[in-house]
C-alpha cells in the first residue's frame, strides 16, 4: 500500500510539471533590434520592452529563410517561445502575414 501512495504522490506532482512548458509559451511581436548570431539570440522591441530570443536547431520559421534571414530593423516578426532555462526560446519565428495586399474588400 505504501509503494501505491508513493506512486500516487509522484504522478501528481509530475503532472503539472510535464504541461507547464506548453502553458509558459508566449507570442512576441515587434522590430528586431539587435542579432548575436555566434549566440544564435536576437532582440524583439515589442509594445515598448526588448526581448531577447534564443533560436535552436528545432526553431521552424515561416515566410523566412531562417535565423540568417533575419536584420536589425526588420518590423512584423512574431515568435513563439517558452521559458527554458531562464531565457526565452523560439519555437517558430515568422514574418506577419500582413501583406496588405489580399483582403478584396477595395474592389467596391
Amino acid at each position: 500500500m505504501k509503494k501505491l501512495t508513493t506512486l500516487t504522490v509522484l504522478v501528481a506532482v509530475a503532472a503539472p510539471a510535464a504541461v507547464a512548458p506548453a502553458a509558459s509559451a508566449r507570442e512576441f511581436e515587434g522590430t528586431v533590434v539587435a542579432i548575436n548570431r555566434d549566440a544564435r539570440t536576437f532582440s524583439l522591441r515589442d509594445e515598448g520592452r526588448t526581448v531577447r530570443i534564443k533560436v535552436t536547431s528545432r526553431t521552424r520559421y515561416e515566410r523566412l529563410a531562417g535565423f540568417s534571414a533575419l536584420r536589425r530593423g526588420m518590423t512584423g516578426i512574431e515568435a513563439i517561445a517558452r521559458r527554458a532555462d531562464g531565457r526565452w526560446v523560439a519555437s517558430l519565428v515568422e514574418r506577419s502575414g500582413r501583406d496588405g495586399g489580399g483582403g478584396g474588400d477595395d474592389d467596391r
